[in-house]
């Protein structure tokens, strides 16, 4: 899983490196890095998804009545 970015003629390196960051995460890349940062138990992963769960439906109960 490769990344690529080319730097255009006339770019700056900033702008290069935005396009970088976009793309990462885009692709979910440093999310998932920094998600396995440390070990998570397996209780701690069900509690933090559940904890997802009920704030998407939350939110989805909220905007429905709408």
């Amino acid at each position: 899983m490769s990344v690529d970015v080319t730097i255009r003629k006339g770019e700056t390196l900033e702008k290069a490196l935005r396009r970088l960051k976009k793309k990462l995460e885009r692709e979910l890349i440093l999310r998932d890095a920094r998600a396995k940062r440390y070990f998570e138990k397996p209780c701690e992963k069900r509690r933090r998804l559940k904890k997802v769960a009920v704030f998407n439906n939350m939110l989805r109960m909220r905007y429905e009545n709408m």
